[in-house]
C-alpha cells in the first residue's frame, strides 16, 4: 500500500495525531476511496501496517525520515511493514537469499508462509498473501517485472540504513550485530558498506555513531525516548 500512504503522510501535517490520520482517510477521503467502507478497510490495513500512531517509535521515526529521504521511501516503508506484518516477514527468507537476476520461484515463498501458518490459511488465501508479498517486494524495490518477477539488489540510502539499524536496535541487538540482523539484510549491501552508510546517516542526523576500529556503538538518542531505549535492552 506505498501509494496511498504516501498520498496519506501527504495529506496531514508532520506532527499529526493518529486521529488526524483516520480523519483524513475515512472523514476526507484524501485516498479517494469510492465508497465509507473501502475508506475503512483502508484506515485499517494502514494502521495494521505502519501503525500511524506517533507514539509508536516505528512509525515516529519514519515519519521524520520521510521527509528528508524520498528515494528511500520505499524501502522505509518495506522495513516498517516487515517489522509489523510477521506474513510478510515469513516471506523475507525466501527473497533475501536470492540472487541478482534469479527469477522468483513462487513456490518458494507459498512453501515459506505454508511452514509459519500450518493449515491455518486454505489455498486460496495462502495464494493471495503470496501475491501481496510479491507486489510489497516489487514497490520496494527488490523484485522487478511483472507475470516474471526477478531479484534486483537494492541500493540503500542512508537514512533507510539508520532505520534498519533501529529495528534491530528496538530488538535488543548492539555493536556489529546492528549490521547483520534480517533488516539489514534487506539492504542488500554487506556490513562493511552498512557501516559507511551509517557513517552519513551519522552525519544527517539519523543515528549516533562511535567506531574504534573493529568495535562500533550505535545509538538513537535523537529519536528515542529514554524508556524507549530502556525498553530495547530487555527486547528478548
Amino acid at each position: 500500500m506505498l501509494e496511498e500512504f504516501s498520498t496519506l503522510l501527504d495529506s496531514v501535517p508532520v506532527d499529526a495525531s493518529r486521529s488526524d490520520y483516520l480523519t483524513a482517510i475515512i472523514e476526507q477521503n484524501a485516498l479517494g476511496k469510492q465508497t465509507g467502507a473501502n475508506r475503512k478497510i483502508t484506515a485499517q490495513h494502514l494502521t495494521e501496517l505502519y501503525a500511524l500512531e506517533p507514539t509508536v517509535p516505528l512509525f515516529r521515526v519514519l515519519r521524520r525520515f520521510w521527509l528528508d529521504d524520498v528515494p528511500g521511501r520505499p524501502v522505509l516503508a518495506l522495513l516498517c511493514s516487515l517489522a509489523r506484518d510477521p506474513l510478510l516477514r515469513d516471506t523475507a527468507e525466501p527473497i533475501l537469499a536470492m540472487t541478482g537476476g534469479e527469477e522468483l520461484s513462487r513456490q518458494k515463498i507459498t512453501d515459506a508462509v505454508r511452514t509459519a501458518v500450518g493449515t491455518r490459511m486454505n489455498d486460496a488465501t495462502l495464494d493471495k498473501v503470496v501475491r501481496n508479498a510479491s507486489s510489497s517486494w516489487t514497490q520496494s524495490g527488490h523484485l522487478q517485472g511483472r507475470a516474471r518477477k526477478f531479484r534486483r539488489m537494492i541500493r540503500p540510502t542512508p537514512l533507510a540504513t539508520a532505520y534498519a539499524l533501529l529495528l534491530g536496535y528496538l530488538e535488543g541487538s548492539r555493536g556489529g550485530r546492528l549490521f547483520e540482523t534480517t533488516w539489514a539484510r534487506v539492504l542488500d549491501v554487506p556490513p562493511g558498506e552498512l557501516r559507511n552508510l551509517a557513517a552519513e546517516a551519522k552525519r544527517l542526523g539519523g543515528l549516533d555513531l562511535r567506531s574504534a576500529g573493529d568495535v562500533i556503538e550505535v545509538g538513537f538518542t535523537t529519536l528515542l525516548t529514554s524508556q524507549e531505549i530502556k525498553d530495547s535492552r530487555v527486547a528478548h
